[in-house]
């Protein structure tokens, strides 16, 4: 399968570029970049020295492919989709733009533009866990955002089980490559070294994404951490009625038994016992965790994924594996390194 990656030249567009060179299935055909345009790829992306001599090419000069990936800022994808559809069957959306497919949680965190209502039906949500049978055949798919997929798989279970009373509280970190490649003055080391700055205390737009999935309210605060891969999310669960620690390991373990990418943490160590992004760095993996105060009404579950990867551009291929009918771990066989 011939593939195009649009905006090869960000973070999770060069992500998106590494998995796919090594992906057995696949040939990279075209890399876009407006500013990179007739350059090697390792000049946006120097881990590719002597991996690869395609160049980046304009957005124009992309013929047809088979799949396109667009890694792309929101806002771009919706603008967009009729040229893209028309070059390859299936597209790969990363931004935000077909995301959410309610009205009032779109307008609630997505003011602004709106995608066209028939291209917004065709896509399907990118989150395998919770829609592998949906990505079957799939020739649309809307990749999750890195903290909501991690906040989802970390709360589905037990949403879909009935469990959850109230409003959760969902924490997230965050590491410096989620703001993206173009810098700005949040990015400036200078102003970004060192801190743990609260980015968005109240509203984030990742929220539209939970609420959609797990049908429960949420709020949701942001915190900028000293790191550039990552994230982790703690969220405080009020439980419908007490219960036990070993009953609410059993529900995750009925929703994740079988998935080749989520790793279920419950480790005695101390050093080891919760999460760790760092762990995760370049892997497709979520780990999630959890622990349960004495009265068993008040659960913190903690997940932790790369934000590129399973956050992104693995996350991606792992839909697009589905949707070919391939097997699905295909081109991510990473299991990380330790120590980093």
């Amino acid at each position: 399968m011939r593939a195009t990656v649009v905006g090869g030249s960000g973070y999770i567009g060069g992500e998106l570029v590494r998995l796919l060179l090594g992906h057995p299935e696949v040939e990279l055909a075209y890399v876009t970049s407006t500013r990179y345009a007739g350059r090697p790829l390792r000049t946006a992306h120097p881990n590719l020295r002597g991996r690869t001599n395609l160049t980046f090419t304009q957005d124009d000069e992309v013929g047809e492919t088979d799949v396109v990936f667009l890694a792309v800022p929101h806002g771009a994808a919706m603008k967009e989709i009729d040229r893209w559809s028309a070059l390859a069957p299936r597209i790969v959306d990363l931004s935000a733009d077909h995301r959410i497919h309610s009205t009032d949680l779109r307008e609630r965190y997505y003011p602004g533009g709106v995608p066209d209502q028939e291209w917004l039906a065709r896509f399907r949500t990118g989150i395998p866990e919770l829609h592998r049978d949906d990505l079957r055949d799939a020739t649309h798919i809307a990749v999750a955002g890195c903290m909501a997929n991690a906040a989802i798989l970390a709360l589905h279970p037990l949403a879909a089980a009935g469990l959850v009373a109230g409003t959760t509280l969902v924490d997230a970190r965050t590491g410096s490559s989620g703001g993206g490649r173009v810098p700005d003055e949040g990015s400036h080391h200078p102003e970004r070294s060192g801190v743990l700055r609260m980015a968005k205390p109240h509203g984030h737009r990742h929220m539209a994404e939970i609420i959609q999935a797990c049908g429960v309210p949420v709020y949701m605060s942001v915190t900028a951490v000293e790191a550039v891969r990552g994230v982790q999310v703690v969220c405080h669960v009020m439980l419908r009625n007490p219960t036990t620690e070993r009953d609410v390991w059993a529900v995750y373990r009925d929703a994740y038994r079988h998935e080749p990418f989520v790793r279920l943490v419950r480790e005695r160590s101390a050093l080891h016992r919760m999460p760790e992004p760092k762990l995760l760095s370049g892997t497709n993996f979520c780990d999630i965790g959890l622990s349960l105060d004495e009265g068993g009404e008040h659960l913190v579950v903690v997940a932790a994924i790369d934000n590129l990867v399973k956050g992104g551009a693995g996350n991606a291929v792992q839909c697009l594996n589905i949707a070919a009918g391939w097997d699905e771990t295909s081109g991510l066989d990473f299991i990380g390194l330790h120590p980093v």
